[in-house]
């Protein structure tokens, strides 16, 4: 089918998205009273860059490798920087590729995306389902490892949210990690304190770090807003909070892995949230938004 953008509605919400542009949503409006306001940022239209979009996929892995290598079953892997000025590789390859329409309707679509091997050295699938009922979107990003051997994996979504100085996000996780000049985490502290996601102001915060323990559930919400937003998932345990200083965005991401997870050793990535899925084997990771 074609790549041209594609067009999801119901009556209470409208989705647009770029399969061309890293399979990466470029907008996701609320129709309501109020007429139309955004519930993500809204990316231009066509979208040309993907770091303009209101989200993208994460795929194979979430945030940051140190340094561009890590180590697996004897193999040191080496990845360069994929994005100008940040000398570390992130966010895997999904979002800087194009994607296949396999399905398209007024309330439904499925992406897919298929990698080679090369830089990453194993070959996989990627799938994102999308579905609009209501005023909820449902996400499901999936990966199925199609080499010979086994092979390391993560997910995540990356949404970007307008924000003002009434913006709040409340939700729960247990620690956070402080990060160094590369943005890559170094200490694991409670989440207290400048840490604290429980009911707290979130735009122009600082911050770009990682949480873990997060409770799966987080609540976005602004008095000149016309709803609130739930974002949720069930299968991350761990969620990224980038909110820049300068304020207008700040994005909420639930991922499955711990930020620079693959730079840890081997025996610590189960519990930083690395999957190992062997030949055949799938992840997936599913999310909504639901205003």
């Amino acid at each position: 089918m074609s790549s041209a953008p594609l067009k999801l509605s119901t009556d209470s919400l409208e989705l647009l998205l770029s399969p061309a542009t890293g399979g990466a949503i470029v907008h996701l409006d609320h129709l309501g009273e109020r007429g139309r306001t955004p519930v993500l940022r809204k990316g231009p239209d066509p979208l040309d860059r993907v770091l303009d979009a209101a989200s993208f996929p994460l795929v194979p892995y979430v945030n940051r490798i140190r340094d561009g290598s890590f180590s697996f079953r004897g193999r040191t892997v080496l990845i360069q920087r994929n994005m100008a000025n940040d000398p570390s590789p992130l966010h895997g390859d999904g979002w800087l590729n194009a994607w296949t329409v396999e399905h398209a309707d007024q309330g439904s679509a499925v992406l897919s995306y298929r990698h080679e091997t090369g830089e990453w050295p194993w070959a996989y699938e990627a799938r994102q389902e999308f579905r609009l009922e209501a005023c909820v979107l449902d996400l499901r990003l999936s990966c199925r490892n199609v080499s010979d051997e086994p092979m390391p994996c993560g997910l995540g979504q990356h949404p970007y949210f307008p924000c003002t100085a009434k913006t709040r996000l409340q939700t729960r996780a247990t620690h956070a990690w402080t990060i160094d000049d590369k943005v890559l985490p170094v200490t694991r502290v409670p989440a207290t304190g400048r840490y604290d996601l429980n009911d707290r102001l979130i735009c122009g915060q600082d911050l770009d770090n990682g949480w873990g323990g997060w409770s799966g559930e987080a609540l976005l919400t602004d008095p000149a807003w016309p709803f609130e937003v739930e974002l949720s998932s069930p299968d991350a345990r761990f969620f990224q909070v980038y909110s820049p200083a300068s304020g207008g965005i700040f994005v909420a991401e639930p991922v499955s892995h711990a930020n620079d997870a693959l730079s840890a050793p081997e025996p610590e990535w189960e519990k930083l949230g690395i999957r190992i899925l062997e030949r055949g084997e799938s992840m997936e990771l599913a999310a909504r938004i639901e205003v």
